[in-house]
């Protein structure tokens, strides 16, 4: 996941809302989102890689997503998945608090990551490029693959859009998705230097990236009301002629059962 815009308690409806695009080699294998086989409250789309994933929530009102941090010269073939942060969490019943001080104390192992996890307005973020847990207040935050807010040309313009759009009285998820599919490069006098030469970094720059081999398979809306209601829409690409699919998923958050108690599904 390398573009997401979400909101912490600022909409009178919604505690939170999430807007992002996952982009991602073409050929590597996903599936769509859906309910997991092995845990039907946590649901998300999976990395068939790395089994992990990059976005995705529980029934019982969790939720996290994760995207990398771009460092080419500092990629390690042997760390563990970055994906498996999400799904560990969802599947987990500790705090986000305590779940997120136990992944920075071993943040070390993985490649670079930003990784946020929260439950209802409890939200925290923390990236192994930075160190410290930081508690997210309420507000409006973007995330692309450098550290939490850093300025890059589509977070920008993408923040400034989603002000309107996650303001508005009446969310819709279709005015999301055609705000994420915004394929405006920015100038390179703007462009970052992260490693990838300027090529690279003039085609990365777009919210939404369409390159041969690379670039945005899916997009996804989540919308977290205050009566725990929670609704969920992915929008999968044919990445041929990037004709879409859409799929959404709606669920009341449930309580979690207390520790010896059996998952009510």
């Amino acid at each position: 996941m390398c573009l997401i815009f979400f909101a912490v308690d600022q909409h009178p409806r919604y505690r939170l809302l999430v807007a992002a695009n996952r982009d991602e080699f073409y050929q590597r294998p996903t599936r769509p989102m859906d309910f997991w086989a092995e845990d039907a409250n946590l649901l998300a789309g999976r990395d068939l890689q790395a089994e992990g994933t990059w976005l995705g929530v529980s029934r019982h009102g969790r939720f996290a997503f994760v995207t990398n941090y771009r460092d080419p010269a500092n990629i390690r073939a042997d760390a563990p998945s970055r994906g498996k942060l999400v799904s560990d969490f969802l599947q987990s019943r500790q705090s986000p608090e305590d779940y997120i001080h136990a992944v920075a104390s071993r943040g070390a192992a993985y490649n670079g990551y930003n990784l946020v996890v929260g439950a209802g307005v409890d939200v925290y973020y923390h990236s192994n490029y930075a160190g410290d847990v930081q508690r997210l207040e309420r507000g409006l935050y973007g995330l692309s693959n450098a550290l939490l807010e850093t300025p890059w040309p589509k977070l920008l313009r993408g923040k400034q859009t989603m002000q309107q759009l996650f303001s508005a009285a009446t969310i819709s998820p279709n005015a999301i998705f055609e705000a994420l599919y915004d394929g405006t490069r920015a100038p390179d006098s703007q462009l970052p230097n992260t490693g990838i030469g300027l090529e690279r970094e003039r085609a990365l720059s777009s919210m939404f990236i369409k390159t041969s081999g690379y670039g945005t398979r899916c997009s996804t809306v989540l919308m977290m009301d205050r009566h725990d209601h929670v609704e969920i829409t992915e929008r999968t690409y044919n990445l041929t002629d990037f004709s879409y699919h859409d799929q959404v998923f709606q669920f009341e958050i449930q309580s979690a059962p207390a520790r010896g108690e059996k998952e009510k599904v």
